[in-house]
């Protein structure tokens, strides 16, 4: 059961060992991660690289303060020392979080493997970097330089706690991205495409990546040809999968009740009340088996949940993690998630997304006069106590006339989350997840998922470079 990680007994003493002069709770996480990367750049493998980290985190929490101390060395006397490290630390008092960070020993891995996983031969995943490189060429000459990356992971992890807790979980995950640059008089313009699944090498059955180079490398093509983008307040028609890295980071971090708590969320206090559009269901759900941020178990041991939080506009519960919902006398919603067992979980969204409508897509380009129509966003900025945010476009279009016509670049999305939530007034019945993304947030990164069908906000601010 325990995959060869640590035996129960050993782990039911370092809990008692954790609280033994006193605490509310104890919890261990142990966690053994390999990783795999290849890259190929200009026509050449340029890494091919694989690492392991293994170690275990232990937390004690004695009322409002939790004492943390993590440790590479799993053996008992390690496992002890780090427990009795984070218990002193919670008895401390004071509130707050004391992290007690144990000097680590620097051993050779016992197994070193050069390439994950183990059944896939390195020139398999060579190959797939140096086919995809060849098809996005091949699309002319215009296509100028070609990035492909291949990345594959696998992470066990163990969770016990004082509430009587034993979970464990395997995670394998395998992506694939394919970046081109194409160049013309009018410049350079950048196109990517990229395929994750939390499975294996099974993945390279499902997806073609001649396809998905292609894709890429048509994407930059057609950028050249761009008019510069126009500005002003106006309609946006943002297109299935490519807008939900919007509505993850401009309204989802504030639906996380850590951040609710500091009251660094507009969102807090509002549960019951009216925060979107009627049409509007935003969902997070651990639990979608093929998508990026799927699980069977968070980093505290709870089963990965489906959790509605805003249905048909009202706003009906927040993200939790389980210290906040043991402080709440609550149940976790399956939303404790930790980058590494050397750091403390948080809440952290899995895959989140705005449920299906029953528009024709076409019907609501069509119904749309003017404006414009963005197929996917890239990277942004935004303030979770406000919902304010900036983001790129990636790839956008005018919507003339009711018709998606030209390519715009070099353009913004400026607005605020939660009133673009009830600015939707149009929503398409052809839900699509999005790329895999990685999520950041106080210096931890985990993977994520997001997703939406097509919709329209009557009114967006586009910050653009048209006269």
């Amino acid at each position: 059961m325990h995959d060869g990680f640590v035996d129960q007994d050993v782990i039911e003493r370092t809990l008692a060992a954790a609280v033994a002069h006193g605490g509310d709770f104890a919890e261990v996480f142990i966690e053994d991660k390999r990783n795999a990367r290849a890259l190929l750049d200009d026509g050449k493998v340029e890494e091919l690289s694989s690492g392991r980290d293994r170690g275990a985190g232990i937390r004690v929490v004695v009322g409002e303060t939790t004492g943390f101390a993590h440790t590479a060395d799993l053996s008992e006397a390690g496992l002890r020392a780090a427990a009795e490290a984070a218990g002193a630390a919670a008895r401390g008092g004071g509130g707050g979080v004391r992290i007690v960070p144990l000097s680590r020993v620097e051993a050779p891995s016992p197994n070193r493997v050069a390439v994950l996983p183990e059944t896939v031969a390195k020139a398999a995943k060579v190959e797939l970097l140096q086919r995809a490189n060849e098809v996005a060429r091949a699309q002319g000459a215009l296509i100028t330089q070609v990035a492909v990356s291949y990345a594959d992971s696998r992470r066990r992890i163990l969770v016990a706690n004082t509430d009587g807790v034993l979970a464990s979980d395997d995670q394998v995950r395998s992506l694939f991205s394919v970046s081109c640059v194409a160049n013309a008089d009018a410049g350079m313009q950048t196109g990517r495409e990229s395929v994750g699944r939390p499975i294996g090498f099974e993945l390279f059955d499902e997806v073609d990546i001649a396809e998905l180079a292609q894709r890429a490398a048509q994407r930059a093509i057609t950028k050249l040809r761009a008019r510069p983008a126009p500005s002003g307040t106006m309609p946006v028609v943002i297109g299935k999968g490519g807008g939900g890295v919007l509505f993850h980071e401009a309204c989802g971090h504030g639906l996380e009740a850590d951040l609710v708590k500091k009251q660094a969320s507009v969102f807090a206090g509002r549960t019951g009340q009216k925060v979107a559009s009627e049409l509007v269901t935003l969902i997070d759900d651990g639990t979608m088996g093929r998508e990026w941020g799927a699980f069977a178990i968070d980093d505290e041991g709870r089963p990965a949940q489906r959790n509605v939080l805003i249905e048909d506009g009202v706003l009906v519960d927040y993200m939790w993690d389980g210290l906040r919902a043991r402080r709440e006398g609550r149940a976790s919603s399956g939303n404790g998630r930790r980058q590494s067992y050397d750091v403390l979980p948080m809440v952290r969204m899995t895959n989140t997304y705005i449920a299906n409508g029953r528009t024709d897509p076409a019907d609501i380009i069509a119904d749309t006069e003017s404006g414009v129509y963005v197929a996917d966003l890239g990277g942004g900025q935004v303030n979770t106590a406000t919902g304010d945010f900036v983001f790129g476009m990636t790839e956008a279009y005018l919507i003339e006339n009711g018709e998606i016509t030209e390519p715009i670049r070099e353009g913004n999305l400026i607005g605020n989350g939660p009133e673009v939530l009830t600015l939707i007034d149009a929503l398409g019945n052809d839900f699509e997840m999005g790329s895999p993304g990685t999520c950041g947030k106080d210096g931890q990164g985990v993977p994520v998922g997001d997703g939406t069908p097509t919709l329209r906000v009557t009114a967006l601010t586009v910050g653009g470079t048209a006269a």
